[in-house]
């Protein structure tokens, strides 16, 4: 009773900042961890990943994921893993992060890759997050704390990658169902799940789009352009800006729609093709390969491992692995969506949010 006391004053009076916490939904290009905790094929716990972080940690980066470089530049520590053993107790009141890497928005994305917490389990896990917080502080707090708190939404990926474009292990969904079908059925599944966080107490919802997923290593050495190989694939691409299309029209009618939300639509796919059409300007020197690469022409073919060979300078590259943006990329698409206008990031960025 002492210590719910006690932080029930503290939230009350002892925190300046505008944003008291973070959580953090969604797949590899946010998972800080937590599939270092079940038995799956994606992990990155071992080096080469976070050879510019100190050590590996499970983010499949070379450094920090664009929330990391988010939440420093929001007063906040980098929120744990949901799985790891110490995310308990006071720790959960800054956030947390339930991201899995071959995490996606239908439970059968990403299986080919064994063990992943797909988005329904992350918000029950979440929901588990939250009865902790409301034994600590109390309802009221509780809520105040979540109204409050930053919730950004990071999926889709897989639901192309592992999922509707797989080559391997089975027909392919592309063969059975329409691109335009699939769609519906991810923004259908969608709507029900961010529906569910704002039930949970989520307000400030930061919903990420799915990035030009044609133009990452892999895709463009398992696709090659017989016309230009360094142009990026563009079925990949108009599937994904398929799905943005309706994920934006999706985060403003549920923004009018559930009364008190504020849900922010990132335009991640616009800054990274901003990025890569421009990439001398932002001081890359190569936007078509992984740095941390074993074979094929751009370095996708095999995922970055324990024999992969890393590039000398990893600021210089846009993409670190097979799938994944670099440290330097994460940074700006961070920069871009904290402090940039609507052509980026809408109805306003991040610091806009966290003052709203």
């Amino acid at each position: 009773m002492f210590l719910a006391l006690m932080l029930s004053l503290l939230f009350r009076f002892g925190f300046s900042n505008d944003v008291p916490a973070s959580f953090v939904f969604g797949d590899s290009l946010v998972d800080v961890g937590n599939n270092n905790y079940i038995v799956s094929l994606a992990k990155a716990n071992h080096e080469p990943f976070g050879i510019d972080f100190g050590m590996p940690t499970g983010r499949f980066s070379n450094g920090k994921t664009v929330v990391d470089v988010i939440n420093q530049k929001l007063g906040l520590a980098f929120s744990p893993p949901y799985l790891a053993p110490s995310t308990t107790g006071s720790t959960v009141l800054k956030g947390v992060n339930y991201a899995s890497g071959a995490g996606g928005i239908l439970n059968n994305s990403g299986e080919i890759f064994g063990g992943r917490i797909n988005f329904d389990a992350q918000i029950d896990n979440f929901a588990n997050t939250r009865e902790e917080i409301i034994s600590l502080i109390g309802v009221p707090e509780a809520l105040n704390l979540f109204k409050k708190a930053l919730f950004t939404v990071a999926l889709g990926s897989n639901d192309f990658l592992d999922n509707y474009l797989i080559p391997l292990f089975s027909i392919p969904e592309r063969l059975l169902v329409s691109p335009e079908s699939f769609v519906a059925t991810l923004i259908s599944r969608l709507r029900l799940q961010l529906t569910r966080l704002f039930s949970l107490g989520a307000r400030k919802i930061v919903v990420a789009n799915v990035g030009p997923i044609g133009c990452i290593p892999y895709i463009r050495d398992v696709n090659l352009n017989p016309y230009d190989e360094d142009e990026c694939v563009t079925f990949p691409n108009e599937l994904a800006q398929l799905f943005n299309t309706q994920l934006k029209s999706l985060v403003e009618e549920l923004r009018t729609k559930l009364e008190g939300s504020l849900f922010v639509y990132a335009d991640v796919y616009h800054i990274m093709e901003d990025i890569l059409m421009n990439y001398k300007d932002y001081g890359f020197e190569n936007p078509y390969s992984a740095c941390c690469h074993v074979a094929g022409r751009f370095g996708g073919l095999i995922p970055c491992n324990r024999s992969s060979k890393v590039c000398e300078d990893r600021s210089k590259y846009v993409f670190w692995d097979t799938y994944h943006p670099s440290d330097a990329a994460s940074v700006l698409i961070a920069q871009r969506l904290l402090n940039c206008d609507t052509h980026d990031i809408s109805p306003m960025n991040i610091f806009q949010l966290s003052k709203a």
